[in-house]
């Protein structure tokens, strides 16, 4: 659907583009989700990731994104098959999408004050970073991310009649969240919440840095920590970009509005899917620890399928 200010224009893919388009977004969903898996499997199965706050923020953030790209995925598949969809479910959807959304860079925060605190406070890294310390922590990040967007839930329905939910609409935030005020204040918080992020990885950032040119000993950890932070800095990048794109999108729609459903499927691509890779390769790739038996899972999940596999050829050859 395309709105320019006039009468709203339905435009629609054909069947094979709409086709293309979900195979490509479904299939780019599973590969995601077996990574995703694989690393939530190995950190459940290890209990040594479990005394570790670092690792319990990390698969916190994997788990996260998960349901994120769940969720997202599901709400582009639906929008496909039925296109509007009803008012009651579409803000369920809407809402679950911001609040992970929304997740992801204060966890991003929280991920790097822990290592800003083993690195320059090691001492008193095990005194601070607690596990139940940790447990509060997600609980604080849930809190913020969830309470300024639960409140444009409260307005609508104070300011919106029963029945509009249980009308049907093409599942956008603007089309459920109608109030010009709701905007303005996504906008205030957005650029509170990624302004205090950005500026708790800049700090973070700098402190680890400095650290690591002054010791003479364990500059190789200082280093692994400082490169996860501006690893951590270029997703928050990535991240921040959901919050840019809605107003490019409607710039490039005036100007080019035959390509509208192109560049929102290019922008959901980049803005929602790619950030999203990031999470696994940080920690399950580049983290020794993590890496070493996350290996240890792949191979035993080899030699479950090859076992699988050689008990149905053996039952195969005994029956005639």
């Amino acid at each position: 659907m395309n709105s320019t200010g006039g009468p709203q224009v339905l435009v629609r893919d054909t069947f094979a583009t709409a086709f293309a388009k979900n195979f490509v977004l479904v299939g780019v969903w599973l590969s995601l989700s077996y990574i995703n898996v694989t690393v939530v499997a190995t950190f459940f199965s290890n209990q040594t990731f479990y005394e570790d706050p670092r690792y319990i923020l990390f698969i916190h953030m994997v788990i996260n994104d998960a349901v994120q790209l769940t969720v997202t995925t599901s709400l582009f598949v639906v929008s496909y098959i039925y296109y509007s969809i009803n008012v009651s479910i579409c803000t369920v959807f809407i809402l679950v999408a911001v609040f992970t959304t929304r997740n992801t860079p204060v966890n991003l925060a929280a991920m790097a004050i822990e290592r800003y605190i083993a690195v320059c406070n090691p001492l008193r890294h095990a005194q601070i970073c607690t596990v139940r310390r940790t447990h509060l922590l997600i609980g604080l990040i849930w809190l913020i991310s969830v309470v300024p967007d639960i409140t444009d839930l409260f307005i609508t329905l104070a300011t919106e009649p029963i029945s509009f939910f249980y009308t049907s609409v093409f599942c956008l935030r603007q089309n459920v969240f109608k109030d010009p005020v709701l905007l303005y204040k996504q906008q205030v918080f957005d650029g509170m919440y990624f302004s205090l992020v950005f500026f708790t990885l800049v700090y973070t950032y700098l402190r680890v840095l400095f650290a690591a040119r002054a010791m003479s000993t364990e500059k190789t950890s200082a280093q692994r920590a400082r490169n996860t932070i501006l690893l951590h800095g270029v997703q928050l990048l990535m991240c921040m970009l959901s919050y840019v794109s809605p107003s490019v999108l409607v710039v490039l729609s005036i100007i080019f509005p035959r390509y509208i459903l192109e560049m929102r499927y290019t922008n959901y691509l980049i803005v929602y899917i790619l950030p999203r890779f990031l999470s696994p390769i940080i920690y399950g790739v580049r983290d020794q620890k993590f890496r070493k038996y996350l290996r240890r899972s792949f191979v035993i999940a080899q030699c479950k399928v090859k076992r699988r596999v050689d008990n149905q050829e053996e039952e195969i050859k005994v029956d005639p």
